[in-house]
């Protein structure tokens, strides 16, 4: 496809899916923008985009696609800029935002220029963060919701996955509430749960020191997501408000439910609580990507002798295998300690650990 495409905002995101484009469409001219100048300026040293505009009106003025890659109150400031700027009739926008009614609703100017607007949300992402973590194959299998008003055109929403067909996502289409709702169950919703969970366990520690000290393996897991962005979950919870107080009174019940089972010492309601929610757990998908970026752990039994931590990445580094955590359990002087390496695709952990064992004699093992 021939044309040009407008990036505002070169972070992970929007830095990433300039590489899909560039790497889908040869002949289309990509221009970015970035509040952080000295993003810009490595974003085109990096090849990510081929110029960078002085502001969002040079760069939105001729673009045929424009994509918002910024947190959503910044990009609600932006859809209000360009409803006042003279764009193509024919341009194309879309953003990458965690929600899409507010989002959707905010782009109303837009529309009513004739402008056609479609809410996107790629469902990928990484622990890293800026241009220089950016990386064709971020978006790899992974969903790409789009949130289409009912008038838009379907030609327009085919058009968006041509221009988006470098990212090699599933597309998914959907309608912008439909899209809160289920992000709010499956990615909102957690990280409000495992933020709470902290919240407890710091509570504790007050008087409580061990807590600290204990509050490792599966704990340090499942509130894994607990270190995200507070800016970015700050402007998302806000945006998604009606779906998250009716998800938070639901949780309410939820646990007021297993409160009454303790208090009546029921034993088959309690069984049946947890068999019922690890059968359906165990029925979710293994290996396919989700709205929560996973994380594929690996387990290597290491003596513990200075340098063996760097020996394992070095190797590692040398196949170009990306690591995204590394900790020592249960090392100590003289005995073996558990190393655990986590990635951020099945593939990296299955060619770590094949990497491993082809250098060295550590034992490894696969987690959870």
């Amino acid at each position: 496809m021939k044309g040009r495409v407008f990036v505002i905002g070169l972070g992970l995101i929007g830095g990433s899916l300039a590489l899909c484009i560039k790497g889908q469409h040869h002949d289309c001219y990509l221009t970015g923008f970035d509040i952080n100048e000295e993003q810009g300026k490595l974003a085109k040293m990096l090849g990510v985009v081929d110029c960078i505009a002085d502001s969002i009106e040079e760069g939105a003025k001729d673009a045929d696609l424009i994509l918002i890659t910024t947190p959503v109150q910044v990009t609600e400031r932006i859809l209000d800029l360009l409803a006042d700027m003279p764009l193509k009739e024919t341009v194309l926008v879309s953003d990458a935002g965690s929600t899409k009614a507010e989002i959707v609703k905010r782009a109303e100017k837009l529309t009513e220029k004739g402008i056609t607007f479609i809410g996107g949300h790629p469902m990928a992402g990484s622990h890293k963060s800026g241009v220089s973590a950016a990386r064709g194959l971020l978006f790899e299998n992974a969903f790409y919701l789009l949130t289409p008003e009912k008038h838009i055109a379907e030609e327009k929403v085919n058009l968006l996955k041509d221009w988006l067909k470098g990212t090699k996502a599933k597309f998914i289409v959907t309608s912008p509430e439909e899209h809160d709702y289920l992000t709010g169950v499956i990615s909102h919703f957690p990280h409000i749960i495992a933020a709470s969970l902290v919240h407890q366990a710091e509570k504790t520690s007050h008087d409580q020191n061990l807590v600290t000290r204990l509050a490792a393996g599966g704990f340090r897991d499942i509130t894994r997501i607990a270190s995200s962005s507070p800016t970015m979950w700050r402007d998302i919870l806000l945006h998604n408000k009606e779906i998250l107080l009716q998800l938070l009174s639901d949780w309410q019940q939820e646990m007021k439910e297993v409160a009454a089972m303790l208090e009546e010492q029921d034993g088959e309601k309690i069984f049946q609580y947890f068999e019922k929610a690890k059968k359906f757990r165990d029925e979710l998908p293994q290996k396919q990507m989700g709205a929560i970026p996973a994380f594929y752990d690996l387990f290597v039994d290491v003596p513990d002798y200075p340098g063996v931590v760097s020996e394992i990445t070095g190797y590692l580094a040398k196949e170009e295998i990306s690591i995204t955590n590394i900790q020592i359990r249960e090392t100590r002087e003289d005995i073996i300690g558990v190393l655990v390496i986590s990635f951020q695709t099945e593939q990296d952990r299955l060619r770590a650990k094949a990497c491993i064992e082809h250098y060295t004699s550590f034992e490894t093992s696969i987690g959870p």
